[in-house]
C-alpha cells in the first residue's frame, strides 16, 4: 500500500497551543473572518485544575462575560489572617477584593481553566473553527527574503506538522504555509526554542502546592478570597464554582526538592501531604475534602520575560511562552489572553490590507513592557505573601498593614484595569487635556449614557466591542447651543472631505473600519437625534445624550467624569478598547496624521 502523499496547505494564521491565549486568539480571528487553524499536542481539552481566576478587565473585554458570569464564582471580598498568640491564626481584616475605582465588574470570577476554555471552544465551533488534536509541529522555517517578509499577502513560514492520530487514509505529516504563526504553547514553548528566544529573569526560592476540592470546614471565610500568613507558612484560599475551593500553600524545600537535581519532585509529596500542610496553616480551623481531591500540583515560582515577543513580525509568542510569574495575583491566564487581545486586532487589520506591517511592531513594544511591569509587581507581591509574618519572635516580619497596603496599592494592576500603553504610532497623547480622564493608552472606563432616539440608558463599553473597527467618539458639547452647533457642523463638513480619514480608508464603506459614536450634552426631552449631521449619526442607536434615564437614577455627568469640557472633543478608541488619541473638534487633521502613520489608503 503506497504511503499517503504529504499534504500541503495555506493558512493566514497558524496557532500552536490551545490554552487560554491560543483559544482567545483563534476565536477572535475566526470571528473576524480570518483563515485560522489551531493545533494542540494534547488529545483532549483541560478537564480540571490549571488557571482559574478572571480579572474585571478580562470580563469586560472579549464578549464572553455573560456565560462567564453565569458559570463562575464571583469573588467580592478578601479576608486577611495572621498568627495569633496561641499558635494558630486569626482574622485581622476584610477588604474588597477589587479596589480599582473604575471597575465595571467590582469583583473577580473563578472557574477552572477547562470551563473557561469551553466558552471559547463553543464560540469557535459555531464559527467553523475547531482545535486539531493531537498534532505537534516538528519543524518551522521562516523565509529570509525581505520582499516576502514585508508583503502581507505572502506565506513566508513553512511549518511541518505531525498528526499523532491521523484519520484513515490521511497522511501523518503535513506542511502548512502560513502568513503568520502564533506560539501560545506554554512555558516550555517549542516555538520560542526554535527561534532561540531566551527567557530572562530568575527562579525564586518559593515552592508552592495547589489543591482543588469541595471542603468540609469551619473556616469562616471559605467563600471569600483568604490570604493567610501563619507560623506554618502562607496560604491562599480561593472560592470556586459549585462549592469547590482552591488552596495554595507554601512548602519547605526539603519536602519537595530532589537534592540531586534541585528540581521539584512530585513523588516526594502528593495530595495527602499537601492537605496536611494546608491543615497546619489554617489551624485552629478544620479542613477536609468532602470526597476526593479534584486536582493538585507543585511548582516553583519563576519570574521571567522573553527577550523578544516576535520574529520579523511574522512569528509571535504569547502567554506563558513569553512571561512566567506567580499565580497568586491571578495574572497568568489574564495576561495571556490580553496578549492575544492586543495582537489579534493588529493581525486582522494587516491581513485585510487595511494596515501596514509596521503596526505589528507595537505588539512587542506594548506587551513586553507590560510583562516587565508584571514581573516587577510579582516580585514585590510574592515576597510579601511568601514572607514570614511579624510576630513577637520575628519583629522584622511582614505586618498586616504592610500587606494590606500592597494589596490595595496594586489593585489597578491585579484587576487588569491599570494597564497603560506608552506613546507610539497608535498611542498619541498630544491633546490629553480635551478629555483629561479618558487616559490615552488606557481602556475606556465604563459609563452609562442615554440614547437620544429612545431614552434607553446604555453602557458605552457595550458600543465598543472588539470587532476590528476603530471607534471615533464625538463629544459634541451642547448641540442646541447656537455657537457650539456651528462648531459641530463645521466638523461634519470636514469629516466629509475626500482627504479626511473617513474617506481615505474605506475598504468596505466607512463602517467597515470606523464606527462613529456621537455623545451630546443636553436633556433627553429636548435633543432630537435627527438634527445631527448625517456623518455623526450612521445609525439611530449611535447618538447618545449625557443625561439621566427617565428615573433620574442612571447616567448623567459623563462629560465631567471623562474630563470633557463644553467645547467637546474627538476620541479615537482602538479596536481593543484602549484610547489611541484625543483631539479638539477643530483638529481633524491631527487624527488624519494619526491614522496615516499605520493605515493603508484604500485603492
Amino acid at each position: 500500500m503506497p504511503a499517503p502523499v504529504i499534504r500541503e496547505s495555506e493558512v493566514d494564521v497558524l496557532i500552536i497551543g490551545a490554552g487560554p491565549a491560543g483559544l482567545m486568539a483563534a476565536n477572535a480571528l475566526a470571528r473576524a473572518g480570518t483563515n485560522v487553524r489551531i493545533i494542540d499536542k494534547r488529545p483532549a481539552m483541560v478537564a480540571a485544575g490549571q488557571a482559574d481566576g478572571i480579572s474585571p478587565r478580562t470580563i469586560e473585554s472579549y464578549g464572553i462575560g455573560e456565560r462567564l458570569l453565569r458559570e463562575a464564582c464571583q469573588v467580592h471580598m478578601a479576608a486577611f489572617y495572621n498568627p495569633n498568640m496561641t499558635g494558630g491564626i486569626e482574622r485581622t481584616g476584610r477588604a474588597p477584593d477589587v479596589t480599582a475605582p473604575t471597575a465595571r465588574y467590582p469583583f473577580e470570577v473563578a472557574l477552572h481553566q477547562g470551563g473557561i476554555e469551553a466558552i471559547f471552544l463553543d464560540s469557535m465551533h459555531l464559527l467553523g473553527t475547531d482545535v486539531e488534536r493531537p498534532v505537534i509541529p516538528t519543524s518551522i522555517e521562516l523565509s529570509t527574503d525581505e520582499a516576502e517578509l514585508t508583503d502581507s499577502a505572502a506565506h513566508p513560514i513553512r511549518v511541518t506538522l505531525r498528526h499523532l492520530d491521523p484519520l484513515d487514509g490521511k497522511a501523518e505529516t503535513e506542511i502548512v504555509c502560513a502568513k503568520f504563526v502564533l506560539g501560545a504553547d506554554g512555558a516550555h514553548s517549542w516555538v520560542r526554542k526554535m527561534f532561540d528566544i531566551t527567557m530572562d529573569g530568575e527562579q525564586t526560592e518559593f515552592i508552592w502546592g495547589v489543591l482543588d476540592m469541595i471542603p468540609e470546614t469551619n473556616f469562616p471565610d471559605i467563600r471569600n478570597k483568604s490570604l493567610v500568613h501563619s507560623n506554618n507558612g502562607s496560604c491562599l484560599v480561593v472560592p470556586r464554582e459549585k462549592d469547590k475551593i482552591r488552596i495554595y500553600m507554601q512548602l519547605s524545600d526539603k519536602d519537595v526538592l530532589d537534592p540531586s537535581t534541585g528540581r521539584v519532585d512530585k513523588d516526594r509529596m502528593g495530595p495527602e501531604q499537601l492537605l496536611q500542610v494546608a491543615q497546619k496553616s489554617l489551624h485552629p480551623y478544620k479542613l477536609a475534602p468532602v470526597d476526593e481531591i479534584d486536582w493538585w500540583t507543585l511548582y516553583i515560582i519563576g519570574q521571567r520575560v522573553a527577550s523578544r515577543f516576535s520574529v520579523k513580525e511574522r512569528v509571535f509568542i504569547a502567554g506563558d511562552a513569553c512571561h512566567t510569574h506567580s499565580p497568586k495575583a491571578g495574572q497568568g491566564m489574564n495576561a495571556s489572553m490580553n496578549d492575544a487581545h492586543n495582537l489579534v486586532w493588529k493581525l486582522t487589520q494587516v491581513l485585510r490590507g487595511w494596515a501596514d506591517m509596521s503596526l505589528l511592531k507595537t505588539y512587542e513594544s506594548e506587551r513586553r513592557k507590560y510583562a516587565q511591569d508584571l514581573i516587577a509587581f510579582d516580585k514585590d507581591f510574592s515576597t510579601l505573601f511568601s514572607g514570614k509574618p511579624q510576630t513577637h519572635e520575628n519583629e522584622d516580619g511582614v505586618t498586616h498593614e504592610e500587606f494590606l497596603r500592597a494589596f490595595q496599592t496594586y489593585g489597578g494592576f491585579t484587576s487588569g484595569i491599570g494597564v497603560h500603553y506608552s506613546n507610539s504610532a497608535i498611542v498619541n497623547n498630544a491633546h490629553q487635556s480635551y478629555a483629561s480622564n479618558l487616559i490615552i493608552g488606557e481602556r475606556v472606563p465604563p459609563r452609562v449614557f442615554v440614547r437620544a432616539a429612545d431614552a434607553w440608558p446604555y453602557e458605552l463599553q457595550d458600543l465598543l466591542p472588539s470587532d476590528s473597527r476603530f471607534k471615533v467618539i464625538v463629544f459634541t458639547g451642547n448641540y442646541n447651543d447656537t455657537a457650539q452647533r456651528g462648531n459641530v457642523d463645521a466638523l461634519a463638513k470636514e469629516l466629509e472631505k475626500p482627504e479626511r480619514f473617513l474617506k481615505v480608508y474605506v475598504p468596505g464603506g466607512k463602517e467597515s473600519m470606523f464606527d462613529i459614536i456621537t455623545i451630546s450634552q443636553g436633556k433627553k426631552e429636548e435633543v432630537d437625534y435627527l438634527e445631527f449631521p448625517d456623518v455623526l449619526r450612521p445609525h439611530w442607536s449611535k447618538v447618545l445624550i449625557d443625561d439621566t434615564d427617565v428615573t433620574g437614577n442612571i447616567g448623567g455627568q459623563g462629560y465631567s467624569y471623562y474630563g470633557v469640557g463644553p467645547e467637546g472633543a474627538l476620541v479615537v478608541v482602538r479596536p481593543d478598547g484602549y484610547v489611541g488619541m484625543v483631539a479638539p473638534l477643530q483638529k481633524v487633521n491631527d487624527i488624519d496624521t494619526y491614522f496615516a502613520s499605520f493605515l493603508r489608503p484604500s485603492l
